[in-house]
């Protein structure tokens, strides 16, 4: 009788691992022990050690609820440093383009550590360039790249970002994540330098979540049409997010 490839190198504990890790990943809110089990058609003591271990590794934290939910550390893991480096060298052709077509800098900002990071900066290709240095740390509450990875990620997974970086968010700011969800991108002045406009876009995973942010620090020149060159630049930062969001047509 022919074998399944599929099945021929099972390995049980690890299926299990992964189910209770997918269920939680796709599941808003928290789920308790029973709940888990009886989607996953288990008895509870089937899961127990599991769900044990998997708090202890810090995949996923009980609530004081006594319930489950997922936590942010493969988040941190998807953006170690070899996927990092491989996400920074596809991402460095489109900043370039951006910043040759628009006259700007242009910039790449991945959650990491707690914090919004500037990972690839490319200057504008003009004498004078505003330009955000890599390895900036980058409020989530007060800067384009923060705002848009707070409107595109889960109620859960926002809550763990915005306690991880010591920040919490006012009514304004949950009405901006709204109409930022909306149109797909920010467009805010700066709230740290006069004159110059935040144009940010998400870059979104094959799972649907925001996995890094492009944005442009956008300075006005005097000698263009400040609204249509604004416009302009916006657009190109949105085409070059969606460039690298995994699943899109532009694959």
């Amino acid at each position: 009788m022919a074998t399944d490839d599929s099945d021929r190198y099972r390995a049980p504990a690890l299926d299990k691992g992964l189910d209770i890790f997918e269920l939680l990943a796709e599941t808003d809110g928290a789920l308790s022990q029973a709940e888990i089990a009886k989607s996953l058609e288990r008895t509870p003591n089937e899961i127990y050690r599991m769900l044990d271990r998997l708090v202890r590794r810090e995949y996923i934290r009980r609530t004081p609820e006594d319930r489950y939910e997922i936590t942010l550390k493969m988040f941190e893991l998807v953006h170690a440093r070899p996927p990092l480096r491989r996400l920074v060298n596809q991402a460095m052709p489109l900043l370039q383009q951006v910043a040759q077509d628009a006259g700007q800098s242009c910039h790449l900002v991945v959650f990491d550590r707690n914090a919004a990071v500037v990972v690839a900066q490319v200057d504008a290709p003009s004498y004078w360039s505003l330009a955000v240095r890599v390895g900036t740390q980058l409020k989530l509450t007060s800067t384009g790249s923060g705002l848009v990875f707070l409107a595109f990620s889960s109620p859960e997974n926002r809550a763990l970002m915005l306690r991880g970086a010591g920040e919490t968010m006012s009514p304004q700011v949950e009405a901006m994540l709204e109409t930022i969800r909306r149109d797909g991108h920010t467009m805010m002045p700066s709230e740290q330098i006069a004159g110059v406009t935040n144009l940010s876009a998400p870059v979104i995973g094959p799972l649907g979540s925001v996995m890094a942010v492009v944005t442009s620090p956008y300075t006005e020149r005097l000698d263009r049409d400040g609204r249509e060159d604004r416009a302009h630049t916006l657009e190109l930062v949105r085409a070059a997010a969606a460039s690298l969001s995994k699943g899109r047509p532009e694959d």
